[in-house]
């Protein structure tokens, strides 16, 4: 039995710690799957603090996977990790029973899980913490000083994701890292099959509201009035591509996106996600970069989901001059890790990527 519990030690141990320095290396991107958890379970009053929670998660389980390899004060610890993952296992049971999300986040965008194998890796894992926490008072430190082992590891699993959320993550796992060409990226795979849609009308007369497709659209009916339009998933295809929403539309909606990637000159793309959430310390390397914008050495778009009103105080604040376009926000915060974020485009391949606090 001993070795089994030690064997059963070392793998809950070193799951934890992977687990934990993988989102650690990017704990913006766990907040946003946490926030999309909250919006699925109705808790949205939970979202201004996803943050907070996917710091203290990814912290712990570098600090939990550490105390079960020393067999540090496992009374405590195998009680939390038993109701961690009771938990865990209720929100991928969630997500694969419900279909509402298809990724749980579980070891980040760098190891992509499904929600069934993320589903059945945490039974595995329930199964082999409920046989540590039963035998928990077998289970002696490994040696004299483990506490101090374990102040180290804390100091280092928060000390780890301040760096990445004051710079960018150590390990680009998104589709925009340095290196990738976004049109490349935004193509289909080859051989795989696209999603098919079909288009959906929603009128209205006398009250009611009804909805078309082309094939029986009331071309002949005036009296219908149009309230909105949707796209109906028909088929579902085979595979999707890695970037499917980087959609860059002017101020009068035109869409700029094929202008600006095969631009010959040298692009920076500034992205502000939201202006009024900007950091802050960069108006003095932008307007240096601006700066050479006006000496038409390269070119600079602002790119945005704050409305125009937003922007318009945005600019002023900063002294920005350079022309701003839209983009949706998951697409930006997907693009870049930071608020504002500067990306360095060369005929659309990724040639730089900068956190506002490391902008050249």
């Amino acid at each position: 039995m001993k070795l089994i519990l030690n064997l059963l030690r070392i793998i809950v141990g070193v799951l934890f710690i992977f687990s934990g320095l993988i989102k650690a290396n990017d704990p913006l991107g766990l907040s946003y799957k946490m926030e999309e958890f909250f919006e699925v379970l109705h808790l949205t009053f939970l979202s201004p603090y996803a943050l907070a929670f996917s710091v203290l998660m990814n912290a712990f389980e570098i600090i939990a996977g550490v105390a079960v390899l020393l067999g540090f004060r496992m009374r405590i610890f195998s009680v939390l990790l038993l109701l961690l993952i009771i938990f865990f296992t209720f929100l991928t049971g969630y997500a694969l029973f419900s279909g509402t999300i298809r990724e749980c986040g579980c070891f980040g965008d760098c190891i992509k899980l499904t929600a069934n194998q993320t589903f059945w890796k945490d039974v595995a894992l329930l199964v082999m913490i409920l046989v540590i926490y039963v035998y928990r008072n077998r289970i002696q430190p490994l040696f004299k000083g483990t506490g101090i082992v374990m102040l180290l590891a804390t100091v280092f699993s928060f000390g780890i994701q301040w760096y990445t959320l004051k710079h960018l993550p150590f390990m680009d796992c998104l589709p925009y890292k340095v290196g990738n060409n976004i049109p490349e990226k935004m193509k289909l795979p080859p051989g795989a099959t696209p999603d098919v849609f079909e288009m959906i009308f929603i009128y209205e007369k006398n009250g009611e509201k009804k909805e078309f497709t082309t094939e029986n659209y009331p071309w002949s009916d005036s009296t219908w009035k149009f309230v909105d339009r949707k796209d109906k998933l028909i088929k579902k295809g085979n595979a999707e591509p890695a970037i499917k929403d980087f959609i860059l539309t002017d101020a009068d909606g035109v869409n700029q996106t094929e202008a600006i990637l095969s631009e010959t000159k040298p692009v920076y793309l500034f992205l502000v996600k939201d202006v009024h959430e900007a950091g802050s310390g960069w108006d003095a390397k932008m307007k240096a970069l601006q700066q050479r914008w006006k000496n038409q050495e390269v070119l600079i778009y602002g790119v945005t989901a704050s409305t125009k009103e937003q922007l318009a105080a945005f600019k002023q604040q900063h002294g920005l001059e350079f022309p701003f376009v839209q983009m949706d926000g998951v697409a930006i915060k997907t693009a870049g890790r930071s608020n504002p974020c500067l990306i360095l485009l060369d005929k659309g391949t990724i040639k730089g990527k900068w956190h506002y606090n490391d902008i050249p």
